[in-house]
């Protein structure tokens, strides 16, 4: 959802104008006069999007998207120009710029940015902030002389070493890959560290599509840009995603969404590297190395009609099928805590998770893979006080559906034994509070829980035949 942004330019006129069209359409907007008050507002505040002048005073636009790429990565920049900077507004894009607009533009285009934008974030939101904060530092080599992959690829399971052994093998080649699994399986950040262990000098253009972010009718213009007068509403040149990607690496997200229509005119870019913009017939060659995902089974939709099979097969030259994190539980964990550790930092302060969280997290299937995962830790560090969580603060769904162990030995819970979280929960409850002799404040401590969350425990299991808690004693005795 886009509920703020941030207007920067030094022209006044200009600020108003985007306020005012803003407000008319229900958004709250901040005003920034130079690039300086702007990234004094970026320090403090966070916006959905921004649109930014390029040409200002002493800070530039450029240096003000350089720094929201570091200080808030989940906003979208917009980059206001004049025409005759097109060639700047393009090497924004190719720092990280959502997009650009050409100077003067009407109140409809700035409203198909933001829907535009609006699509991009209820599908990447998740994404953008953790990719954010995963990167960082410089590759260093392996034992064998390999680039060693940033921590963004997490685990050390079968699948895993086999899924970052395809990454580095593929990555210096250029070789078109095609990267698939469920929904939240990490399609997009296996896609990011190709690019980054092809590109060490961090030099070549890394331009990202969402396929099902964009309508149909917009797609073919999104991909290979289109020429002034093309269709209505396209009142100056615009450059696709694959121009902005020449030289580096353009991925294709839910490739799977094309239709058939669009499917043939990306064959021929990926046959022949050239293509016309819309509305032009000047061929344009370029260079990019392609790398798309999908959550679909390519091979069915191809059996089905509704992908082409000469398509298919130009973009499954090397494929990585992602598998779900169900198939390789051992890695939960230690995606569960690398989560913990980043959700710790940011909240200033020490998180860990005890051996009755790690067994739940081993043993629970997380349907929802890796972004199910990143939810269910975010949402236990923001709401428990404790240093220590435990299978107690895991949502109350969770522990129900939690029935059985990993299948792997190797899991940090270290156990092949059925686990019933509810039982190991009200054990635990019961003894902390027979070592305390009911003590509900002594207890909670004990167990790393605040005292709410103790009595709310306690209230769940009152009327539980399975186990007698101990009675604790009144609100007068726990004060």
């Amino acid at each position: 959802m886009i509920d703020r942004i941030l207007v920067v330019d030094d022209e006044f006129l200009i600020r108003q104008l985007l306020e005012e069209t803003a407000s008319r359409r229900g958004l709250e907007v901040v005003t920034a006069g130079s690039g300086e008050e702007a990234v004094a507002i970026l320090e403090e505040q966070e916006f959905q999007m921004a649109f930014v002048d390029m040409k200002m005073g002493r800070m530039s636009g450029m240096d003000v998207l350089k720094f929201a790429r570091q200080r808030r990565p989940a906003m979208l920049t917009v980059i206001m120009t004049a025409y005759g900077a097109v060639d700047t507004a393009i090497a924004a894009m190719k720092t990280g710029a959502f997009d650009f607009i050409i100077k003067p533009f009407s109140p409809d285009q700035m409203d198909i940015l933001v829907e535009k934008g609006r699509l991009w974030l209820q599908l990447h939101e998740r994404e953008h902030y953790f990719r954010a904060e995963m990167t960082g530092g410089d590759a260093t080599a392996a034992a064998d002389g390999t680039p060693e992959l940033s921590g963004r690829a997490i685990g050390d399971s079968p699948e895993m070493c086999e899924i970052n052994r395809l990454i580095r093998r593929v990555a210096p080649t250029g070789a078109t890959v095609l990267v698939t699994g469920e929904s939240g399986t990490g399609k997009e950040l296996i896609a990011s560290e190709i690019h980054r262990l092809s590109d060490p000098d961090g030099t070549r253009p890394y331009i990202r599509m969402n396929c099902a972010a964009v309508p149909e009718n917009l797609l073919e213009s999104e991909l290979f840009g289109h020429e002034k007068g093309a269709f209505t509403g396209a009142v100056e040149r615009r450059i696709g995603r694959f121009e902005l990607a020449d030289g580096g690496t353009l991925l294709l997200d839910e490739i799977g969404e094309i239709k058939p229509a669009m499917q043939a005119k990306l064959l021929r870019v990926l046959q022949e590297s050239e293509f016309e913009r819309v509305g032009g017939n000047k061929t344009v060659k370029v260079q990019v190395r392609v790398i798309a995902s999908t959550n679909r089974d390519l091979n069915q939709e191809v059996a089905a009609g509704n992908f082409r099979e000469d398509l298919f097969y130009r973009l499954n030259v090397f494929p990585i099928p992602l598998p779900p994190l169900r198939q390789r539980r051992r890695d939960a964990v230690k995606i569960a805590r690398h989560y913990l550790d980043l959700q710790g930092k940011k909240l200033g302060r020490s998180l860990q998770l005890d051996d009755t969280a790690t067994a739940l997290i081993a043993a629970y299937p997380w349907p929802g893979n890796i972004r199910e995962l990143q939810n269910v830790i975010e949402r236990i560090a923001i709401l428990e006080d404790g240093p220590v969580i435990s299978a107690v603060h895991f949502p109350a769904d969770m522990r129900r559906n939690t029935s059985s162990a990993p299948t792997d030995a190797n899991t940090d819970a270290a156990s092949t034994a059925i686990f019933d979280m509810r039982q190991i929960e009200r054990r635990t409850i019961a003894a902390a509070l027979r070592e305390t002799a009911g003590n509900r404040t002594r207890a909670a401590a004990l167990l790393g829980l605040s005292v709410r969350t103790l009595r709310n425990k306690l209230n769940e299991y009152r009327n539980d035949p399975e186990l007698a808690v101990p009675e604790a004693p009144t609100e007068a005795e726990v004060n």
